[in-house]
């Protein structure tokens, strides 16, 4: 099995908006920005973004598809795209299933293979070994390179992990769990060590939580600032994110580099992490992407982060 190399941009970028917040035009517009700067890596699913009114699920992969070919591109690509969440009145993981609904994401992405192919969740419904034989299959095929999963519970981890070695069968590499600077118990204290011990890249979405991150929301009435921002507010606004915000702050004072480009930056600096996935919806918000992948934060300053997050069953 190929291996992508994933730290080669050091940030991955988040295409469920492509579709969702951004149409067909201002999405090439922001392809063609991030391409400018060199940014390679998109992650995308079959499901993205099927929760618009409208949409039935597949729009983010077909406007990559019609950009990646509109620009000739692919080559220069790497694609990481999923299977498993409903999508066209289908989900799961069953060996016929992932066959097809890789067949239709193939199509819609214009191309012959992704990089990197993902369970997006666990399906307790299906024998692990057939979803692994599907991934055989078409690794066999040169459909897929690379496969992983995410959202998984660590017991569905681990477990997959285990059949596979028994059976001599394809193992997850990657792992995409939702991990930030505010959210880090649950990925610390179950994932990451066994990410470490089997050699499994990680690539965490929500490295911004929700936008919390970037220092956008500091009072109730910052609610009001987005369609998230009531989520926002009510999930992240208390004495700890006040005290993660402060350490931003104070870093962000120090380095120059904005709340956002340092909240990646801790990610970065982290086991396991491959590359965080960040999701932009203009130009303009790439600037904190490319400081990102160029700053590396003092010990000091990873130690004010890291006390200054650090939940209970941590500290």
């Amino acid at each position: 099995m190929n291996t992508p190399n994933l730290h080669h941009e050091k940030v991955i970028i988040g295409s469920n908006v492509f579709g969702w917040t951004l149409d067909k035009a201002a999405s090439f517009e922001v392809l063609d920005a991030l391409f400018e700067k060199g940014f390679r890596t998109l992650d995308t699913a079959n499901v993205y973004s099927a929760w618009v009114d409208g949409n039935t699920g597949g729009e983010s992969e077909t406007i990559i598809g019609e950009w990646m070919k509109s620009r000739k591109n692919r080559d220069q690509m790497t694609i990481i795209t999923k299977v498993g969440m409903e999508v066209h009145g289908e989900k799961g993981l069953a060996k016929d299933y992932i066959l097809r609904a890789n067949e239709a994401s193939l199509h819609r992405l214009q191309t012959e293979y992704v990089d990197v192919y993902l369970s997006h969740q666990e399906d307790t419904d299906t024998p692990i070994e057939a979803t692994l034989e599907a991934y055989q299959t078409l690794l066999d095929q040169n459909k897929v390179k690379t496969i992983g999963a995410s959202n998984y519970s660590f017991a569905g981890l681990k477990a997959s992990i285990e059949k596979a070695e028994a059976a001599g069968l394809p193992l997850y590499q990657i792992y995409q769990p939702g991990y930030n600077l505010y959210d880090r118990e649950d990925f610390e204290t179950q994932y990451q060590h066994f990410c470490q011990t089997h050699n499994i890249a990680v690539i965490p979405y929500w490295a911004l939580a929700s936008g919390f991150l970037t220092g956008k929301y500091r009072q109730t009435s910052d609610a009001d600032l987005s369609q998230r921002g009531g989520g926002v507010v009510k999930k992240y606004l208390n004495p700890r994110g006040e005290r993660i915000l402060k350490a931003l702050d104070e870093v962000s004072a120090n380095t120059g580099a904005s709340q956002a480009a340092i909240a990646l930056a801790w990610l970065m600096a982290q086991p396991t992490i491959a590359a965080p996935i960040a999701s932009v919806t203009k130009a303009s918000h790439i600037e904190a992407l490319s400081t990102a992948a160029n700053l590396e934060l003092s010990t000091a300053h990873l130690d004010m982060l890291n006390n200054a997050s650090a939940p209970l069953a941590i500290a």
